[in-house]
C-alpha cells in the first residue's frame, strides 16, 4: 500500500480545538495560521494541561488570515468571554506580532495510522498537523534523520514527539482519561508522531503520495 496524506490539521489557537483542511501551502513555519494565537494569564502561557475545557472550543481562520474562537475573530468581546469561560477570569488570547506561530519543537508534527492503530484511540488526542495512511506499525520510528516528500514539500524528520497530559482528554466529551497516557509511556515508550521541519516549502493536499527518503 502507498502512503499517502489521510489529514490535514491546523490549530489556530495554543491548545484550542483544530480544524481539519483539504490542502494547504507550506511554508518556513509550517501550516499558515497554525499555533497564531495563544492564550495567557497572570502566570503565562495557558495550555490545557492547566485548563483541560479549552481542547473544546473551536478556532479557525477566517478569510483574513485571523484566528476565530467559537465563530469571533480573536479580538472580539465574544472571543475573549469565550476564553475566560475555560481558562479563568484573567485569560486573554494573545496574537502573534509577527504572524509567526509558536511551535513547542517543530512546525509540523506528523503521526502515522500505523502507529496510532497501535493504542486505537482517537488521533485527535495526539494533535497531529499531517496524518499519514498506509504505514505498517512503528515504522515512523525508522525515519529520523530522514525526508518526507510530501506534494510538491518536503520535510525533514527531526525528533520524535514525547507525548504529554493533553493526550488523556478526549476531544468531544472533555473527559479524561489517564490510560491514555499510561499506555503511550508502557507501549510505546511515550512517544507517537515525529516532528519535522519544512526544507522545501510546497502544496500538500489530501491523498497526496509521500515518500520516505
Amino acid at each position: 500500500m502507498l502512503m499517502r496524506v489521510a489529514e490535514i490539521w491546523r490549530y489556530p489557537v495554543k491548545s484550542l480545538m483544530g480544524e481539519q483542511l483539504d490542502r494547504i501551502e507550506l511554508g518556513p513555519n509550517g501550516i499558515p495560521g497554525d499555533r497564531l494565537a495563544r492564550v495567557e494569564d497572570d502566570r503565562g502561557t495557558v495550555t490545557a494541561l492547566r485548563k483541560q475545557r479549552m481542547v473544546g472550543v473551536h478556532a479557525r481562520i477566517d478569510a483574513d488570515g485571523e484566528p476565530e474562537v467559537d465563530g469571533s475573530r480573536w479580538d472580539s468581546p465574544e472571543a475573549a468571554a469565550a476564553i475566560r469561560a475555560v481558562s479563568g477570569d484573567a485569560a486573554r488570547i494573545v496574537r502573534a506580532e509577527d504572524g509567526a506561530a509558536t511551535f513547542d519543537v517543530a512546525p509540523i508534527l506528523v503521526a502515522t495510522d500505523g502507529a496510532l492503530d497501535e493504542l486505537g484511540y482517537d488521533r485527535r488526542r495526539f494533535r497531529p498537523n499531517i496524518v499519514l495512511e498506509g504505514v505498517e506499525g512503528l515504522a515512523e520510528r525508522g525515519w529520523l534523520g530522514r525526508k518526507l516528500r510530501i506534494g510538491d514539500a518536503v520535510l525533514a524528520v527531526s525528533e520524535p514527539c514525547e507525548r504529554c497530559g493533553m493526550t488523556i482528554i478526549h476531544p468531544d466529551t472533555l473527559e479524561i482519561d489517564p490510560d491514555v497516557l499510561r499506555r503511550v509511556k508502557s507501549e510505546l515508550g511515550g512517544v507517537m508522531g515525529m516532528y519535522c521541519e519544512v526544507e522545501r516549502r510546497g502544496s500538500v493536499a489530501v491523498g497526496d503520495q509521500v515518500t520516505v527518503e
